[in-house]
Order: C-alpha cells, then sequence, then structure tokens
C-alpha cells in the first residue's frame, strides 16, 4: 500500500496512555483488568434493569432480579476461564504446550472472547438449571448486557495498546508503539463501536419491541450481529502474529465467528416457531 508522505502529517496521533492506572503499593492497577471489572459491573447492573422491567416479558418467567447477583459470579467465572483456555487452544497452542506455567498468567494478556463465550454460555446453563428457569431466558439477559463488555474491552485493547489494525491510508490512521512506522487502523476503537456501541443499541431496540418474550430472539440477534461486525472489523484488523493469515486471507477470528452466525441464525428459527410468553 501506498503511503504518500505529505498525508502522514494529517494523521492523528496515537493518545499514548499508561496502562497503569495507579500503583496501590506493589500491585499495579491495569485499565485492562478495570475493563473487565466495569464490563461485569454495569452488565450486572442492565441486567438487573432488564429482569425488572414486567412490560420486556408479558409474563414469561426469568430470573429474579435478587438472582442476576449469582449469575454474575456465575458468568465472570465462565468468561476468565473459557478465554483464557479458549485463547490457548486457539491462538497459541505450540507455545503454551511448550510453557504450561504460562497458562494462568492472565495478567499477560491472551483471552478469546470466543472462548470466554463458550465458557460463559456452561455457566449460564449450570445457573439456569439450579433457578429452573429456561436456559434461553438467562442467556437472552447475558446477550442484551455483553456488547457493554466487549466497548470497555477493546477501548482497553486500545489504551494497552493491542490488536491494532493493519496499516492503512485513511485520515484517522495512526502509528501504534510497537507496531512499526505504518499508520494503521484504529481497529479496537472499530470493535468498540460495531461489537459494543451499535450493538447494545439495536439489542435494546429489539427488546423495546418485545424480544424477551420470545425465548432465544435476543441471544439470536446477538450472535448474528457480533459474528457480523467481528467479521467485518478483521478486514482492518491485523492477524495474530503467531497465526497470520489461515488461507484466502481468512483469519481466527473470521473463523470462529462463522459457527456463531450459524448458531444465532437457528436461535432466531427456534424463538419464531414458539408462541409469545408460552411458560414452560
Amino acid at each position: 500500500m501506498d503511503f504518500s508522505a505529505a498525508l502522514w502529517p494529517l494523521l492523528i496521533a496515537y493518545p499514548s496512555i499508561d496502562p497503569v492506572l495507579v500503583n496501590i503499593g506493589p500491585f499495579p492497577i491495569r485499565w485492562y483488568a478495570l475493563a473487565y471489572i466495569a464490563g461485569l459491573i454495569f452488565g450486572w447492573a442492565y441486567a438487573r434493569f432488564l429482569v425488572g422491567r414486567d412490560q420486556f416479558w408479558n409474563g414469561l418467567p426469568r430470573p429474579s432480579v435478587m438472582s442476576i447477583d449469582d449469575l454474575i459470579v456465575y458468568i465472570a467465572a465462565g468468561i476468565i476461564f473459557g478465554g483464557r483456555i479458549g485463547y490457548v487452544l486457539f491462538y497459541n497452542p505450540a507455545f503454551y504446550a511448550q510453557n504450561l506455567a504460562e497458562i494462568p498468567a492472565v495478567w499477560k494478556g491472551g483471552m478469546s472472547f470466543h472462548g470466554g463465550l463458550l465458557g460463559a454460555a456452561l455457566a449460564i446453563a449450570i445457573f439456569a438449571r439450579r433457578q429452573k428457569i429456561a436456559v434461553l431466558s438467562v442467556t437472552d439477559i447475558s446477550a442484551a448486557a455483553t456488547p457493554i463488555g466487549l466497548c470497555l474491552g477493546r477501548i482497553a485493547n486500545f489504551i494497552k495498546p493491542e490488536l491494532w489494525g493493519r496499516p492503512g491510508d485513511v485520515p484517522w490512521a495512526m502509528v501504534f508503539p510497537g507496531a512499526g512506522p505504518l499508520p494503521r487502523h484504529p481497529s479496537q476503537l472499530y470493535e468498540a463501536s460495531l461489537e459494543g456501541v451499535l450493538l447494545f443499541i439495536l439489542l435494546y431496540i429489539a427488546i423495546s419491541c418485545g424480544a424477551l418474550r420470545r425465548r432465544g430472539t435476543v441471544t439470536g440477534l446477538f450472535a448474528i450481529g457480533y459474528g457480523s461486525a467481528r467479521i467485518f472489523c478483521e478486514f482492518f484488523r491485523e492477524p495474530d502474529p503467531q497465526l497470520g493469515f489461515l488461507f484466502g486471507g481468512a483469519t481466527m477470528g473470521m473463523l470462529l465467528s462463522v459457527p456463531l452466525i450459524v448458531a444465532g441464525a437457528l436461535c432466531l428459527i427456534y424463538a419464531r416457531r414458539r408462541p409469545e410468553s408460552v411458560a414452560v
């Protein structure tokens, strides 16, 4: 790609931010960790809001407001374990096979959204079984809140910085520290906008139109929306260096998003074949 030298002075400077917000004694408090914590807290508050509004459910059984406190613990554990295991297996198995002691070192970075999603799904299934609530009602609540965490997580990726974009000549391209001299797409912000802000808005509109009354609708919309946004953003995001491009220009993020879209479509088909507000 040809980068005109005359264009470079117009580039937006990367706003270098210390990845450590504050040090408390010997313990650094990092933006990365705060993004996960804030995502869980705001997601918890939003989930409580959703289950507390009768008009969204029209009599369909759902978790109680108080039980959301337990749900967030289940999901947090599922995200951490699933996200880390997913990264180890999907993105860097060779390295971790030789460095087993590094697998628990989540503070060094390396989390897979798709792995975290599988971990959260397992946690939700366990929670739903214990609460005697339909699994899809719980996944609908969780799916509606997930874009909050996605948005904050991608912003943390931008601050770190990591997961930067491919070289590009757009006026808002940036030269990221550690990524070489070429200006790159701020793909973390693309993902924060599409997977986070836009998807959150679209799901809330669907909920306002009665989506929670048909189990699986919000889950399906989220899966299709996230998978599509992730595939789109992967065209601007540099692939993981240990994997590179797989075949035909595809990346691991693209491949993992395809079955997610398929699963989302199946959820929507299932939801549309069921009547509204049937307590089963």
